[in-house]
């Protein structure tokens, strides 16, 4: 267990999104890239979506979250600062490591999207055939 006075650093990843989270104990405020969690991410389910470890492991109001993200679009940037958040605390304390496993937060979601191929329209999808 980390000394309850330092702040933890975390990587978070998703898509090209990356999430750098440094959690410390505090009130349960989130900044992410110097703005309220309320302002930067605009619906509730993504910032519901974002605080997940908090709550699996009963610290909503118990840490205060500081987060740089990078890249990607709002639902990876969410699915990053997850993760990120995820590490942090299991890097603050190892207990806490099968609950958010069991959830599925401890995992990188690797899916990115597939890149377009030469002569065709997209990654896929080829041009109608013509048999004439």
């Amino acid at each position: 267990m980390v000394k309850k006075s330092e702040e933890i650093w975390a990587t978070g990843r998703r898509k090209c999104a990356i999430a750098r989270v440094r959690i410390k104990p505090g009130t349960g405020v989130v900044i992410i890239n110097g703005k309220k969690m309320e302002e930067y991410l605009p619906g509730e389910t993504l910032r519901g979506f974002a605080c997940q470890p908090l709550k699996t492991v009963d610290m909503e109001n118990k840490f205060d979250v500081t987060a740089t993200i990078d890249g990607g679009g709002m639902t990876g940037q969410a699915g990053a600062l997850r993760h990120g958040i995820a590490r942090a605390l299991v890097t603050y304390d190892e207990t806490y490591r099968p609950a958010l496993k069991a959830a599925g937060m401890m995992t990188r979601d690797s899916r990115v999207k597939e890149r377009k191929k030469s002569g065709q329209p997209g990654a896929r999808r080829r041009f109608q055939f013509s048999k004439r």
